[in-house]
């Protein structure tokens, strides 16, 4: 006596039973033709007994049907399903971005996110690393830089927003992604400086996380508000190997944990930012 479903996910047809009322002894009967054009539905009345359940495939192709029972069991395994992918996500994620990227919404269209990680990063000293080997050396060294970056917020889940100049912007969903990205970037830059005998490739790195608007700026999709400010201005303040992060960033418990199993002890510092009223309390991941 429960809601009872024949379905086959090949062609989308269904067989409702709904099992109710005195139980029976006698045989009842149920069928299904699977034809590959239509797709029948339909909800047949039973009561709790034996059933023939008659199934033939017309199609050409192979069918698997199965029965469900619509009980408790199944509304639990559908209920940790997650059928919706949230803006936050879907902008953070950079194959989205890249496939989509033409397909801009309406400039007039805005859409408020309440939590964001962004990520800058600068390269340290490039305009005397141009002056010092020359355009053409600096451009592959740059090059080899935004390369090892990219690779790494992608590995995050990150997307990248933009670069400009020598700088990248990024953003991810959540603050651990961030400093992971954060703490690779530094060793990606380490091993490419050790490759080339030299230490001309230092990036600096900050890290903010809060609330935003995601905006179309200049046909592409950006983000606007004072986590971003404040994100921009948190990375001018890192120094050429550290990684300025903010207090809602670092206090997280999964940056807590990934900074301890690194073995790496932020230093608070309380600085201030250019365009902000109030101090700001940073942490510096040496």
């Amino acid at each position: 006596a429960e809601f009872v479903i024949v379905f086959e996910p090949v062609t989308h047809s269904a067989l409702f039973l709904d099992v109710k009322g005195e139980p029976t002894k006698d045989k009842q009967n149920a069928s299904l033709t699977f034809d590959g054009v239509h797709a029948p539905t339909g909800t047949v009345e039973m009561r709790p007994g034996p059933l023939r359940l008659t199934l033939e495939n017309q199609s050409r192709n192979r069918v698997l049907p199965s029965v469900w029972i619509a009980g408790e069991a199944l509304h639990d395994l559908l209920g940790k399903r997650k059928p919706i992918v949230t803006a936050k996500r879907i902008l953070a994620n950079q194959t989205f971005r890249d496939l989509y990227k033409a397909d801009n919404r309406s400039i007039d269209q805005r859409l408020k996110i309440t939590s964001l990680t962004f990520l800058f990063t600068d390269l340290k000293g490039s305009t005397a690393l141009y002056e010092r080997v020359g355009d053409l050396a600096a451009f592959d060294l740059v090059r080899a830089h935004f390369r090892a970056l990219l690779e790494i917020i992608a590995s995050e889940g990150g997307a990248v927003v933009k670069t400009i100049g020598d700088a990248v912007m990024a953003t991810f969903v959540r603050p651990e992604q961030a400093v992971a990205a954060g703490i690779q970037m530094r060793k990606a830059m380490d091993e490419l400086n050790e490759q080339r005998g030299t230490k001309d490739l230092l990036v600096k790195i900050g890290i903010h996380e809060g609330a935003c608007l995601a905006v179309m700026l200049n046909d592409r999709q950006d983000y606007f508000g004072q986590t971003v400010n404040i994100a921009a201005r948190v990375q001018g303040q890192a120094t050429e190997r550290a990684i300025n992060a903010t207090g809602p960033v670092v206090r997280s418990a999964a940056v807590m944990e990934l900074l301890d199993k690194a073995g790496l002890t932020p230093a608070e510092k309380s600085v201030e930012l250019r365009g902000i009223a109030d101090k700001v309390v940073i942490y510096e991941i040496p």
